[in-house]
C-alpha cells in the first residue's frame, strides 16, 4: 500500500503536472514548426533555386547507385523512398530539413523565453518594494534594555 500512495503523491505534485504539459505543448509546438518549414520555407526555398532537399541523398552499393543512373537516363530522378527499395543511401536531404527545423524550433524558444524574461522584470519592477521586516524578538529585548538603561542615568 505505500507505494501506490507514494506513487500518487508524486503524480499529483504540481512539477510533474507542469512537466506533462510542457510535453504535450513541446510537441504539439513541433509539429507547427514542422508544417512551417514544410509547407511554406521550403517551397520557398525550393523556388529560388529549384532544389528539393527532400531527394538529395547518396547510394552506398552499386545495386542503388546503378538504379540512380538507369533513373536518370529514363528522364525521371528517382526518388529516396524508391532509392532506399534498393539498397542503403544517406539521405543528407533530411539531415539538412531536420537541421534547419531544429535551428527554427531552437529560434522561437529562445523568443519565448526572451518576451517571458522581458515581462517578467516588467512586473517585478511594478510590484511595491516589501516593507522592512520589523525588529526581532531579540532586537527588541535589547531596545528594551538600552531604554531601561538610558532611563536609569
Amino acid at each position: 500500500m505505500g507505494l501506490l500512495k507514494e506513487f500518487r503523491e508524486f503524480a499529483l505534485k504540481g512539477n510533474v503536472l507542469d512537466l506533462a504539459v510542457g510535453v504535450i505543448i513541446g510537441g504539439a509546438f513541433g509539429k507547427i514548426v514542422s508544417s512551417m518549414i514544410d509547407d511554406i520555407i521550403m517551397p520557398i526555398v525550393n523556388m529560388r533555386g529549384q532544389v528539393d532537399f527532400t531527394n538529395k541523398y547518396f547510394g552506398l552499393n552499386e545495386r542503388v547507385r546503378n538504379a540512380i543512373d538507369a533513373a536518370a537516363q529514363a528522364g525521371t530522378p528517382l526518388g529516396l523512398a524508391d532509392a532506399r527499395r534498393f539498397g542503403p543511401v544517406i539521405a543528407y536531404g533530411s539531415f539538412i530539413t531536420i537541421l534547419i527545423n531544429f535551428l527554427i524550433l531552437a529560434a522561437c524558444i529562445f523568443l519565448v523565453v526572451k518576451m517571458f524574461n522581458t515581462a517578467r522584470r516588467k512586473f517585478e519592477k511594478e510590484q511595491p518594494s516589501a516593507a522592512p521586516a520589523g525588529p526581532t524578538p531579540d532586537q527588541k529585548l535589547l531596545t528594551e534594555i538600552r531604554d531601561l538603561l538610558a532611563a536609569k542615568r
